[in-house]
Order: C-alpha cells, then structure tokens, then sequence
C-alpha cells in the first residue's frame, strides 16, 4: 500500500483558507492518483482549535473530503469535530466513510477539555487488507491505548496539532510505538503559527515496525510519499521473528 502525508500551513479557524490551501497541494503532488491513502492533520480545516464554531464540521466541509477522495481514487483521513467530540474520520476511495474515532484522551493542559467531549471506545477498521487503529495527538502519550491494540494493528494512524517545542517528544514517541507494538505507525502533524504565537514544525513521519523511517516529512509545505511500500508481510514477519508480544502481561500489578 502506498501512503501519503499531507502537511500544510494551517489558517487558524479559516475552513475555506484551508481548502483551498489542500487543493493547490493536492494539484502540485506529482503521485495524485498512484497513492492509496492520504493523511491529514489533526483539526484539519481549522488547527487545534477552540473556537468550536471554527472546528466543527459543516456538511459542505466533509462533502469536500467525499469529493476529494473521490477525485485522487483513495482513502482520505482527516480531523474536525462533531457532535462535540475531537474526530478522526476515515473515507474510503469512493467517498464512504469506514471509520469515525472520537479522541480518548483530552489535552486539559490546553483546556481541550473544557470544549470538548472525550471519547471513550478504541476503533479498528480495514483497509486495503490492512487493519488499523486510530488516535489523535495527546493519545501518543497513553502507551497502554496502543499496547492493548497491538494485537490487532497492522498500522497505527496518529494525526495531530502538535507544537514545534515538543516536536523531539513527538518523532520519538511515534517510533518507540512502532517499535514496542511491532506495526507501521502514521504521524501526521501541521505547520505554521497559531493565535497564541505556538509554532508548529510538521515533521509527519511513518515508522515500520522496525522503526525503520519511510517517510520523512521534515518542515517542508505539501504532500510526501515513500517508494518504499507499506507491506503487511512485514508487520507477520517482525512478529513472528521477534515474539515480544507473546511475553506481555496484560492487566498484571507488580
């Protein structure tokens, strides 16, 4: 499977800015239409956001991922709320929505919490034979909502607004994921500035379940790929290999 990550300069609390801003990406990416899948940042259309106005999602707004999806002939996943919860939604090829998360863990150091409801349930959906897990941001920082969806996680697919300041944090928690759970791991973050002055540098990477780089999206605008496919094998084998997830104690007090 060929997946793709898309970074951009997010317009605070500006929907239409930002579409306008992935269509231009989507234009200039020389691999429309050979990707299956492409990612997108948490709150996409709007950045990590308290303006719940801004963030939550019109019908306009995911009629536009349905036709974008539709368009480049591929998955799209992308972030903005609804219903009052932080989201995570999935479309397949056709427009056809596969997944909805709703993000577990509130950011209350930047009073997430305060605007938002918190999900409660841990999602799993398939695509192109592959089965994945999704999460958002502070999720990263619960190791345990991985550990207990390893064993039925190909990929893992982390989108985020996370500030440039923590960006260390970031890239090494996203490896230690994939490493610690032997599966891919999708981590894709914004650029840009928002009304409090927080930068953030991007760096959207995956990690093979060596924690191997495939894609490396450094502080660069736009939509990265790797020639090196995502490859269930891969996750089987490390697996098979290496059995570390034979010897995990689930729920054990010591």
């Amino acid at each position: 499977m060929k997946v793709a990550v898309c970074q951009f300069n997010v317009q605070w609390d500006n929907p239409e800015a930002n579409k306008q801003k992935i269509l231009q990406l989507v234009d200039a990416f020389p691999g429309k239409g050979s990707v299956d899948w492409i990612v997108f940042p948490e709150m996409t259309l709007s950045g990590f956001s308290m303006t719940v106005e801004k963030t939550t999602l019109r019908p306009q707004d995911k009629e536009f991922f349905v036709k974008l999806a539709r368009d480049c002939n591929c998955a799209i996943s992308y972030g903005g709320v609804e219903n009052g919860y932080n989201n995570l939604i999935t479309l397949d090829k056709t427009g056809a929505e596969i997944s909805n998360y709703s993000k577990i863990h509130q950011y209350s150091f930047g009073k997430e919490n305060s605007f938002y409801k918190a999900g409660n349930k841990v999602d799993n959906f398939s695509l192109n034979g592959f089965s994945v897990t999704p999460a958002i941001c502070f999720d990263l920082r619960f190791p345990y909502l991985f550990w207990n969806a390893a064993a039925k996680t190909d990929i893992y697919v982390v989108i985020a607004g996370w500030p440039a300041r923590r960006a260390d944090h970031w890239m090494t928690m996203l490896k230690a994921r994939a490493l610690e759970n032997q599966c891919y791991i999708i981590g894709v973050n914004c650029l840009g500035k928002d009304p409090d002055k927080i930068d953030y540098s991007g760096n959207s990477m995956v990690f093979d379940p060596l924690g191997k780089v495939v894609v490396d999206a450094k502080e660069a605008e736009g939509i990265f790929t790797s020639d090196i496919a995502v490859e269930k094998e891969l996750v089987a084998r490390t697996r098979t290999r290496f059995p570390f997830l034979n010897d995990r104690r689930p729920g054990k007090e010591f």
